[in-house]
């Protein structure tokens, strides 16, 4: 007996009209070839990275929460939607190790490209950062698994512990950690790190400086230049300094602070200047 073969494509439009159109048994309704040609069409180039035009009358933020997924995550992801504003999440794959955390890894995801999800390793070092660094091999072998095992979009990473650079043809890294920048970049891959950090108290993960005051710092790089590139600063959290409704509240403060300057845009780190991808 003769098997026929099913390409991809009559697959993908068979599967999506029995999981889509069905409504709790009812008859499924009809979807013609073109809408659904569409809507899958609109799945797959949801990550087809689109280049921006910077303003030169303007200065981009670049708003990043680290260590995720984690108890915060969540009350970030609301804030930035009811504000309106891009930022990315750099997560750890190792932190997604429950239904519940997969998929908020998912939510982050698929909320591009307001929201973008970005490397952070498959460990974080363990939080031994200088035996990590000090096996180069090892290391880069923790960001490509974490890259396949949390799907992320683009190579872009952030290194546990450290604050490097390697855009486009530009390197900035300590002794520490140039190895790794090293395979990394023959591997194609980006390494962002910060210009201003909204830092946390290490016993209880709240946030150190308070809004009006982590707002004027973002204000004195910028005027100052003490920035990776001119116009353009990368603010460093996490997502755990604002689980808490009181600190939720800061966050929502700090954004607002900053989307009263007029010359002030928020955008994904995947538009930061020199990202290769």
């Amino acid at each position: 007996m003769r098997r026929r073969r099913i390409s991809i494509a009559t697959f993908l439009i068979w599967l999506f009209i029995h999981s889509s159109c069905m409504d709790n048994g009812q008859t499924p309704k009809k979807t013609t070839p073109i809408v659904l040609q569409n809507k899958i069409q609109t799945t797959i180039n949801q990550f087809k990275w689109q280049p921006i035009k910077y303003d030169t009358t303007k200065q981009y933020i670049y708003l990043t929460f680290d260590d995720g997924p984690q108890n915060g995550t969540t009350a970030c992801l609301e804030v930035l939607k009811k504000l309106n504003v891009k930022a990315t999440f750099f997560m750890v794959s190792s932190h997604a190790n429950s239904d519940n955390l997969r998929k908020i890894v998912r939510t982050i995801k698929y909320n591009y490209p307001q929201i973008l999800l970005a490397n952070h390793s498959t460990t974080h070092a363990n939080n031994h950062y200088k035996f990590f660094y000090h096996h180069p091999q090892m290391a880069a072998q923790d960001f490509y698994l974490a890259q396949k095992t949390l799907a992320v979009p683009y190579k872009i990473i952030r290194l546990p512990g450290n604050s490097a650079w390697v855009i486009d043809t530009v390197m900035k890294a300590s002794n520490l950690v140039r190895p790794v920048c090293y395979l990394l970049d023959s591997s194609g891959y980006n390494v962002t790190g910060w210009d201003v950090e909204w830092s946390f108290n290490h016993k209880t993960a709240y946030p150190v400086q308070r809004p009006y005051k982590i707002a004027e710092q973002v204000d004195s790089a910028l005027v100052r230049n003490h920035v990776h590139t001119r116009n353009h600063v990368v603010i460093l959290s996490h997502d755990r300094m604002f689980r808490l409704q009181n600190y939720t509240d800061s966050l929502a403060k700090f954004i607002t602070i900053l989307k009263q300057n007029p010359k002030y845009v928020f955008e994904t780190i995947d538009h930061y200047p020199g990202i290769k991808l």
